[in-house]
């Protein structure tokens, strides 16, 4: 398959979209469905993708099922494993952005630099590095895991050996037979440490905090299986809703029930001293002191064999500097290595696009959130009017897929969409009070949740400690709420005249060199 990437010359739209990762992409087919083609769709990279075409570490995969882990409107009969891998997600977007003809609408690389709102003409204005957008209604369909969070430590700069995040895989660097260090121990890095550890010659891996992992009940699916799913689409149908169901029972432990989670936390521990059977003093390494679920929970059935293999060091501590090509750690263990990988994960409660983002006052979401992000049901913040985020804050999960919540999220800036046309409405703003009662409740519920009374300090708080991650309820509760845009809950203004049909035609498409 070709890529193919817009020529610049249509700048203007009613709906700007930023991102074409699932959930971008989820709102784009909405409107291609719906009739509606006054759309752009914004992206830096070549391709559709996302996150699943940026990451390409070695053993990148997902670790949701895959008859869950896809749009519900397009299931794959034929996935080849019961947990796909980076390069089959990545086949499924962009086979779905093909059957829906999305691609005509995509302005591949090009970088979005700052948006403004303009009250004069109730338009947002878009920088990019390739000229300025303007749009009616501006989306950021980002993500929360597309910008790599990379430590400055001191000396980091000055070593001489490559460094690359996780997220940035520098496939140029051959690392057979090196000494590498890695830093960081989340769901990257419990994935691609197992490929590494077959190639290189030492591998030192810096831990300030052990996960725990479940196993990972992966297999390759049969033709008969991929068969009757193909010709049977009930049987995929129902395989899909059994998933979604079990995984949402894990609800009760995580949010209503923390004490449930003492089940799971036997398995994980049985699972771990199941891996490792003959090494006490690495078991004792790798056994966390909070409950399970306060981390992500991480499923795996060979980073602990792995980690047991003689060319593996585990150094339980944190990086405190780098002198020439050692890396020192904040308890003094030091490791000569010749290549640095970093698995320290992304911006999700910092997320980049808050300092770029200026609203009626002219501040930005940044100094709106002022280090604790927020929004009402996860799309919309007082004083951005038209501004909608797909898996905004909030949003995330801790048990199942997020392609249901983008889903969801798609609905709630469909039917926004909607009902602002046929009102006539320029702009639609969030009420203050409406989008404080709603983050006062998220935090209310959140309080017995195992994330705040396990034990640990993760990447689902923020610098003020609050969890303005995570959604602390059923997927199916934040459906419900975000199925119609409750319109009641917004400032609009009428528009000044009827707005004309949109006559500018489809952009011009070019194959990508």
């Amino acid at each position: 398959m070709t890529a193919t990437v817009t020529a610049p010359a249509l700048r203007t739209a009613r709906v700007g979209i930023i991102g074409t990762g699932f959930a971008g992409l989820a709102l784009a087919i909405r409107l291609r469905n719906a009739g509606d083609d006054d759309f752009i769709v914004i992206d830096s990279g070549d391709d559709v993708g996302g996150t699943w075409r940026d990451n390409t570490y070695p053993g990148c995969a997902c670790d949701v099922p895959s008859n869950l882990y896809s749009y519900s409107f397009a299931p794959n009969p034929n996935w080849s494993t019961t947990f796909a891998h980076q390069d089959e997600i990545r086949q499924y977007i962009e086979r779905v952005a093909d059957e829906t003809d999305v691609r005509r609408n995509i302005h591949f690389r090009t970088f979005a630099q700052d948006a403004t709102w303009d009250a004069e003409t109730s338009t947002w204005k878009l920088q990019t590095d390739q000229g300025e957008y303007t749009f009616d209604v501006l989306v950021s369909a980002t993500g929360p895991l597309s910008s790599p969070s990379k430590p400055d430590f001191p000396g980091l700069k000055d070593f001489d050996g490559p460094v690359f995040h996780s997220a940035e895989w520098d496939h140029s660097v051959d690392l057979e037979g090196k000494r590498v260090a890695v830093i960081g121990t989340g769901a990257s890095a419990i994935q691609f440490v197992p490929e590494l550890q077959k190639v290189v010659g030492e591998l030192n891996l810096f831990q300030r905090t052990p996960p725990w992992l479940l196993p990972r009940p992966e297999f390759k699916t049969s033709k008969v299986r991929r068969a009757l799913f193909a010709r049977i689409p009930a049987l995929q149908t129902f395989a899909r809703r059994w998933l979604y169901w079990t995984h949402e029972m894990s609800v009760i432990g995580l949010v209503r029930q923390p004490l449930i989670m003492k089940v799971p936390n036997v398995l994980a521990k049985r699972h771990l001293t199941r891996q490792i059977p003959d090494n006490p003093e690495l078991v004792e390494k790798l056994t966390p002191n909070f409950r399970i679920g306060c981390k992500r929970i991480l499923l795996s059935s060979n980073y602990y064999p792995a980690l047991n293999k003689p060319n593996v060091n585990v150094l339980t501590t944190g990086v405190e500097r780098i002198e020439g090509n050692t890396v020192v750690g904040t308890d003094g263990q030091r490791a000569e290595v010749d290549a640095i990988v970093l698995g320290t994960g992304f911006h999700v409660t910092d997320l980049p696009i808050q300092d770029h983002v200026r609203g009626t006052d002219g501040r930005t979401l940044g100094d709106h959130w002022a280090g604790s992000m927020h929004a009402y049901r996860g799309a919309t913040v007082s004083g951005f009017p038209n501004f909608f985020f797909i898996l905004g804050p909030n949003t995330g999960l801790g048990h199942s897929s997020m392609i249901f919540m983008a889903e969801a999220s798609a609905q709630y800036v469909f039917d926004a969409l909607e009902q602002m046309e046929k009102g006539n409405l320029a702009s639609v703003d969030v009420r203050p009070e409406r989008m404080r009662r709603w983050n006062e409740g998220i935090q209310k519920r959140m309080k017995p949740t195992v994330w705040v009374t396990g034990g640990c300090a993760s990447w689902y708080l923020d610098e003020q400690g609050r969890n303005s991650t995570l959604w602390p309820d059923f997927t199916f509760k934040f459906r419900a709420l975000t199925s119609r845009f409750d319109i009641e809950s917004y400032s609009t203004l009428p528009r000044r005249a009827p707005k004309p049909a949109a006559t500018a035609g489809e952009p011009t498409a070019v194959p990508a060199s």
